[in-house]
């Protein structure tokens, strides 16, 4: 069994084992051999990063089998400079999500832990996916574990969260699927994403693969206005569900436009750019605003999310080595600080069981432990020069300067209103006197909280200090998916 299939499969033979064992009640058992699942999970994606050819920007670690035989579809995987650093980031943030889940999640302990591990496995599966219909099936398979996650332990409104997050989802992936179908045909019959991207294909064909690709990838950006499930499914998903939706699940719909929109239908990208920036800049700017009149706390960062994410889409459809490198930095930088972010509240929330704003005040008198890494993350998400927010960001405005500079402009907003409503929300929630008694009884970090928001500032930092190992993987193959978007495909 090759490298890929190894952090797909452990993960959710891990996940299946934890369920088995779990009808017995032993929860202490089922929490250390999932944290060990998701280690091991981990430990399995190293090499990859240490036998990557950074000067190649073909496929690596390629595994491939016939899978079905009557439509020819393979089980075939691989990962280029584009993919290769979602699949360990995938596996550290289930590391990260099993371990400060390990005294919060009291009842079904063995579904929940099962559940991550499973949809770990799924995620890395999507990005290592070759072959069109593993793709799919990945994809799809992502929104089981994701939903249950959101309607067992979400809040009071999961039902209505989880049911409004898997209608978005399926209802866009559909119109993917008859996309999926129509490239077969033409392909004569084959799934391979490769042979999928050297298809001479109609004006009209690529205009309406484009949009039924944009309909899948842009809920799961998600994309301005397709957002609205995201907020709501924030607000009542558990600490885990908003961290790996975040940090992980989010990139799938912005992965998706590199792998499967502007390769496969060129032509249409780049007659429809003006149309996503638009859209990107209308995430960064108008979201941007919505999320400075918030009074949840993780509603105001699942806007931000959505303002984020407008940087990606954006940098990605301007056409710039730049933009494009950019938008993958930021779209790894996210994973990191949106999901510290998430998990800083999920600190609060433990303790005082309230996201709301006005709950707090003064957090840093008694938990001055928690104070310090908010505020790092804090300055991540304002984009701070430093931290891992800054590189993308500033790769992609200065992109989008070269493209236009009213572009630039709007771009750089979104580092003046990320500034004011996350500042803002650390303002009223950590300083200035202690606000109630809830806040004035708070104890601070424990050992194991301590290392999780630990482990992410090391990364937050890491990133934002050297990110050359980051952007060498990606050159390459960031050049080859420019120089094919350039062509035309016009028969």
């Amino acid at each position: 069994m090759g490298l890929l299939s190894l952090a797909i499969w452990l993960p959710i033979a891990v996940g299946a084992l934890v369920l088995l064992l779990g009808r017995a009640g032993q929860a202490p058992a089922v929490r250390w051999i999932a944290l060990l699942g998701a280690l091991a999970g981990l430990a399995v994606t190293l090499p990859l990063i240490s036998g990557f050819d950074n000067a190649s920007a073909a496929a690596q670690f390629v595994e491939r089998a016939l899978w079905i035989e009557r439509f020819n579809i393979h089980y075939h995987l691989g990962v280029d400079g584009i993919s290769l650093w979602f699949v360990p980031l995938t596996a550290f943030i289930t590391v990260i999500v099993v371990i400060a889940s390990w005294q919060s999640i009291t009842e079904r302990v063995n579904q929940y832990m099962g559940a991550f591990l499973i949809l770990s496995g799924l995620m890395i599966g999507v990005f290592s996916a070759l072959d069109g219909m593993l793709f799919y099936v990945f994809f799809e398979a992502t929104l089981i574990p994701m939903y249950l996650i959101i309607g067992i332990w979400g809040g009071p409104n999961r039902i209505y969260a989880a049911f409004k997050f898997f209608l978005y989802t399926l209802l866009g992936s559909l119109l993917m699927l008859v996309a999926l179908i129509y490239l077969y045909n033409q392909a004569g019959g084959s799934f391979d994403i490769a042979t999928w991207h050297r298809l001479p294909l109609a004006a009209n064909a690529q205009t309406l693969l484009f949009f039924a690709f944009f309909a899948a990838f842009a809920v799961k950006v998600p994309m301005w206005p397709v957002h609205t499930w995201l907020p709501d499914v924030h607000v009542e998903a558990p600490t885990g569900g908003s961290a790996v939706l975040a940090a992980i699940m989010l990139k799938l719909g912005a992965y998706g436009f590199l792998r499967f929109s502007m390769p496969i239908a060129p032509d249409a990208a780049h007659e429809w750019a003006w149309l996503m920036i638009t859209l990107s800049l209308v995430a960064v700017i108008y979201v941007g605003l919505v999320a400075m009149v918030q009074k949840d706390m993780k509603k105001l960062v699942a806007y931000s999310s959505v303002a984020h994410m407008g940087f990606v889409t954006l940098g990605f459809f301007i056409f710039n080595d730049l933009g494009i490198s950019g938008g993958l930095v930021q779209m790894i930088a996210h994973g990191f600080v949106s999901g510290a972010m998430f998990l800083c509240i999920g600190v609060l929330y433990d303790r005082v069981h309230s996201r709301e704003i006005a709950a707090y005040g003064g957090v840093v008198n008694t938990m001055p432990r928690l104070a310090a890494f908010a505020l790092l993350f804090s300055m991540a998400n304002c984009g701070l020069p430093a931290t891992a927010g800054f590189v993308g960001e500033w790769m992609v405005i200065i992109a989008s300067v070269k493209y236009d500079f009213w572009v630039g402009l709007g771009a750089a907003m979104a580092l003046i209103l990320g500034a004011s409503y996350t500042l803002w929300m650390y303002k009223r929630v950590y300083l200035g006197p202690v606000g109630n008694d809830n806040v004035r009884q708070l104890t601070d970090l424990n050992g194991r909280e301590f290392l999780v928001l630990g482990l992410l500032a090391l990364a937050v930092l890491y990133m934002g200090i050297y990110p050359k190992p980051f952007t060498d993987a990606m050159d390459p193959s960031v050049a080859q998916l420019l120089q094919h978007v350039s062509q035309s495909k016009l028969p």
